[in-house]
């Protein structure tokens, strides 16, 4: 531990803060690095508390801890939650010690990261990757089978894993509906399109059955889509189909077999459907997962603008 020179060894805070890091270095047993962490952060809350005039945490109000976490701006959300949990811990271990009659540490939230959002590729970046897998031969088993894969990925906004696992018996091309495999072995059909359907019918009449036939050992029979050895296709293939045809697409952004389910799922926003429906398609237990796909681009913003408001013209 280092030396504790916050408001002097006389102060209330001076003889308190060394109680609360022996607590948790002895008592609680936890890392040198995390006490470290710990007691630099409750030195800069307890400056900052005498710097405002507090001279024990005994006055101190929720509002107040709010106060100092907002004085943080610089810093990032994972930051200062981090300062957060530490004061939680000290309030507490001072309520513990009757220092004070109430925790108002407690009630005071970390605050939320911003939301990333996905990355998304547009209608024309989601066509000309889809193209680009063609431009490797007209009948090859392996561009059928990579045009399928990617199609029915797009189509569907599957994730990589739910890919993998599509067996013949999970897929229904007549009636253009797919059986996915998704998190906690919950199971959902998802409709998808006509391209989606040419694209896996060719993959079966004229190039799955070549790949099978490349097979060594034993025949994976249930799998759809499969290796050039001819078994099940692999998650880190599929990443790796992915990265070879968006640069063959000449596509400048990072793309990623998840870029296609983002895209997906953005572009149906963007049409219209509605997020419940999203959710379901995408397999989300929580519609709050689903909502970060309603962002709306700068256009849509202005344009939208320009068409509502009274004054904008």
């Amino acid at each position: 531990m280092g030396k504790v020179t916050t408001g002097g060894a006389g102060t209330w805070f001076g003889k308190f803060i060394p109680r609360f890091l022996v607590h948790i270095d002895v008592e609680r047993g936890l890392a040198a690095s995390t006490v470290q962490a710990y007691e630099a952060d409750i030195h800069r809350y307890c400056e900052w508390l005498q710097q405002h005039g507090y001279t024990s945490l005994a006055p101190v109000e929720s509002q107040t801890v709010e106060d100092f976490i907002a004085s943080l701006q610089d810093e990032s959300a994972r930051s200062r939650a981090r300062r957060l949990a530490s004061i939680h811990e000290f309030h507490r271990f001072a309520l513990a010690e009757h220092e004070i009659d109430a925790d108002v540490s407690q009630q005071i939230k970390a605050p939320k990261a911003p939301a990333h959002l996905p990355d998304v590729l547009t209608i024309d970046e989601v066509a000309a990757l889809l193209e680009a897998t063609c431009s490797a031969g007209g009948v090859n088993p392996i561009a059928l089978r990579d045009r399928a894969l990617l199609e029915l990925m797009y189509a569907t906004g599957a994730r990589v894993s739910e890919a993998v696992k599509i067996n013949r018996e999970d897929i229904d091309l007549a009636g253009r509906v797919v059986r996915l495999m998704g998190k906690g072995s919950k199971q959902r059909l998802v409709p998808f399109g006509g391209y989606a359907q040419r694209a896996v019918q060719e993959y079966f009449t004229y190039g799955r059955n070549e790949l099978q036939k490349r097979s060594k050992t034993k025949l994976e029979m249930r799998a759809i889509f499969l290796n050039t050895r001819g078994h099940r296709l692999s998650r880190q293939s599929v990443w790796e189909i992915v990265q070879y045809t968006a640069a063959r697409a000449g596509l400048s952004q990072k793309v990623h077999p998840h870029t296609l389910r983002h895209s997906f799922a953005t572009h149906l926003i963007q049409g219209g459907a509605d997020v419940r429906t999203v959710q379901e398609l995408l397999g989300h237990a929580s519609v709050t997962t689903t909502q970060i796909y309603t962002h709306v681009s700068p256009e849509t913003l202005k344009e939208s603008y320009i068409m509502a408001h009274p004054r904008a013209r």
